[in-house]
């Protein structure tokens, strides 16, 4: 090899890793900076349940209120032996199935409209049809 070949630039930049950051006086340093305003950051709760707290939360309560009509249907049938008792306390008890099922699946709305509308359905039935 000749010396040419081993030629080393005299004006060849500086790696970036050993240039040092410039320093302006007017830029405080960032442990210095505020933080920003909360206008500008999310809110730290959101509002409302999650979807996985609504859903435990709506198999919870068919759960509850499947038991409780599993207790009424017992305390129907010892005062009185009827088929229409049966049916139309059985037809809440699975109405409460399903609605844990839709809830398990992510369709609480559903789930919340039906167990709404299935108890009052039952306990208007209770009310006019069974003596």
């Amino acid at each position: 090899m000749t010396a040419s070949d081993q030629e080393t630039p005299t004006d060849a930049p500086a790696p970036l890793a050993d240039v040092p950051p410039p320093v302006d006086a007017d830029v405080p340093p960032l442990a210095d900076v505020p933080p920003l305003a909360d206008a500008d950051a999310p809110a730290s709760e959101p509002e409302g349940l999650t979807p996985r707290q609504a859903r435990l939360l709506r198999i919870s309560v068919a759960s509850v209120v499947l038991v409780v009509l599993g207790a009424v249907l017992a305390v129907r049938l010892a005062s009185r032996t009827s088929v229409l008792v049966v049916g139309v306390y059985g037809l809440a008890m699975i109405l409460c199935g399903v609605v844990i099922e839709l809830s398990r699946h992510g369709r609480t709305r559903l789930g919340t409209y039906l167990l709404g509308t299935g108890l009052v359905a039952a306990l208007a039935a209770d009310w006019l049809l069974l003596p």
